[in-house]
């Protein structure tokens, strides 16, 4: 660490005892640094998000598999996403940040990898339902919230918008890309090209990224310097103790409920069945994978635009609005599926994506006003409820199809939930010391 040294001053005694020197604070804070960092990881990893939906209809063709029973595969993936998620926070606690994430990392590369030789549906929950889920969710929301938390004090709804948006972001990249090699070339040579992307982003985590502040003797951006805690035994265990604590609070279960519906009609629903329903009616595979890509431009645009609000308004009102408008649009789209993108169903496509994880900022602030240091890993919980939502819609979802032939029954029901949401989220009640400001920064 770079200190500017001081020639001490003289007393008749003799030289003057030395004052204590506070950690330097550089021009450009390192935090900004670290936060590039886990954007560009989170990008690489984001790959595999981008998949699933692109799956459907090609598995249903090439192995004659139900819907159904594809769908239940992608279920498996997101509901240990989010399971996963709070003991990766722990896990992060206790074996640093860039171990978890390198082997979460590895884990999403062979499990992508191995779908290639399957055969059975079975193995297709193995490979991509339980290795790229436990992979994926070693990593999930939790890594964006371990690293605001650790590395920022001032800015935090900020930052946490921009890391929640670089998921956006690898869908941006990603989804073009493997839905032409999916129209061209066939699913298996996108399975390894998400297997490479994840693979590629290990190094990058392992010689670049840092766990806390104290380890280049810094302070946190906007904070005061702090030593760097000691590992975290029993993570698992402390992963547990914190649900047990927190579950005994309202704002627990009302975040839970509220980030459950956010999964059920976000990953479930539109990442997971927009494609399939768009061919349903006639829209070719690549002209829907390149819809989801704008909302993919959109959702970053607005989840940004959702942590800089939250930074300075009142968070459960923000989500009670986001939930609102999110069932308004889900209503309408099945009157907008054509075989051609027409103008109402673009504005659909920009208004959806301003909302897509809007939520996310938010929800993160609340869990920081309501639990403090167990933020983070509160935080997975409550993640660990938006997957599940996520996971029984997905499931359901292609059931639905297979028993009615349709998607429609799913859009109304999503947007229902949505309306619930937002009363749910009105429900929240306030710390004492909570405000807008506080809860955000």
């Amino acid at each position: 660490m770079a200190q500017t040294t001081e020639t001490p001053a003289r007393t008749p005694d003799g030289p003057a005892p030395r004052t204590p020197r506070a950690p330097r604070t550089p021009r450009f804070h390192r935090a900004w640094f670290v936060a590039a960092v886990t954007f560009v990881t989170i990008i690489g990893a984001a790959a595999f998000a981008s998949l699933p939906g692109l799956l459907i209809e090609p598995l249903h063709d090439a192995f004659d598999w139900s819907r159904g029973t594809i769908g239940f595969a992608v279920s498996v993936n997101l509901a240990l996403y989010g399971l996963t998620a709070p003991f990766a926070a722990a896990l992060m606690d206790r074996f640093g940040i860039r171990r978890v994430v390198a082997v979460a990392l590895t884990i999403i590369s062979v499990g992508s990898l191995l779908t290639v030789w399957m055969t059975a549906a079975w193995q297709l929950v193995l490979f991509w339902g339980v290795l790229v889920g436990l992979g994926s969710g070693s990593m999930a929301l939790a890594f964006a919230a371990t690293v605001t938390n650790r590395w920022f004090v001032a800015r935090r709804g900020l930052v946490t918008g921009i890391l929640t948006a670089a998921g956006a972001s690898g869908q941006l990249v990603f989804l073009p890309l493997l839905s032409w090699l999916v129209e061209h070339h066939g699913w298996r040579p996108a399975a390894v090209t998400v297997a490479l992307a994840a693979l590629v982003v290990v190094p990058f985590v392992w010689l670049l990224l840092r766990d806390h502040p104290a380890d280049i003797g810094i302070a946190p951006y906007g904070g005061e310097y702090a030593e760097k805690p000691a590992p975290v035994t029993g993570a698992a265990r402390r992963a547990v103790t914190v649900l047990f604590k927190a579950a005994r609070t309202g704002p627990f279960w009302l975040l839970a409920g509220t980030f459950a519906i956010c999964g059920a009609s976000t990953n479930g629903l539109v990442k997971t069945h927009f494609i399939p329903a768009a061919h349903d009616h006639g829209m070719p595979v690549t002209a829907a994978a390149g819809l989801l890509a704008v909302i993919g431009v959109f959702d970053v645009v607005g989840t940004i635009a959702s942590g800089w609000f939250t930074d300075r308004f009142e968070a459960r009102r923000l989500l009670a609005v986001y939930y609102a408008l999110r069932g308004v649009s889900l209503l309408f789209l099945p009157m907008l599926l054509a075989p051609a993108v027409h103008p109402p169903m673009l504005f659909f496509i920009v208004f959806y994506g301003l909302d897509w994880v809007a939520t996310v900022p938010p929800t993160i602030a609340l869990c920081r006003e309501h639990y403090g240091e167990d933020s983070a890993i509160v935080f997975g919980w409550v993640l660990a409820s938006h997957q599940v939502g996520a996971a029984v819609v997905a499931f359901a979802g292609g059931v639905a199809r297979d028993v009615f032939g349709s998607y429609d029954v799913v859009w109304y029901a999503s947007g229902a939930l949505c309306a619930a949401a937002a009363l749910m989220a009105l429900v929240i009640r306030r710390t004492r010391t909570g405000s807008p400001a506080s809860a955000g920064a």
